[in-house]
């Protein structure tokens, strides 16, 4: 699978579960599923940048560093909105981008290039 597919699935799959981690925050459980909808379209978002990135960069410390700083970003955003549980939001979130950064740098498949003899 190429390398923006495996971030976009693993970041939907890490998002919800991202976003189910707000149950353990009692005064939020009421917004349970908007929290998981939402953390799931930012993890969409987080694995379509990283995998953008894998495909031009070919490292796995990069990849990996890259992952945690969009993580983190997009978390930060959202605490910043939600005026507050920066830990329990910025957390979570900067795991998800390090294990997609991790995953599409690491089992993410390059675009294969077409050589002139082959594209006639």
């Amino acid at each position: 699978m190429n390398k923006v597919m495996i971030g976009i699935i693993l970041g939907a799959i890490l998002g919800a579960l991202d976003g189910m981690t707000a149950w353990f925050t009692p005064a939020v459980r009421a917004g349970i599923v908007g929290i998981v909808f939402g953390s799931t379209f930012k993890g969409i978002i987080a694995g379509i940048l990283i995998g953008v990135f894998a495909r031009k960069v070919h490292s796995l410390a990069l990849g990996i560093a890259f992952g945690l700083g969009v993580g983190l970003v997009l978390a930060f955003i959202i605490a910043q909105l939600q005026h507050g549980y920066y830990l329990q939001i910025m957390l979570p979130g900067a795991m998800v981008g390090l294990i997609v950064g991790y995953a599409t740098q690491k089992y993410g498949r390059a675009p294969e290039l077409q050589n002139a003899a082959s594209a006639r």
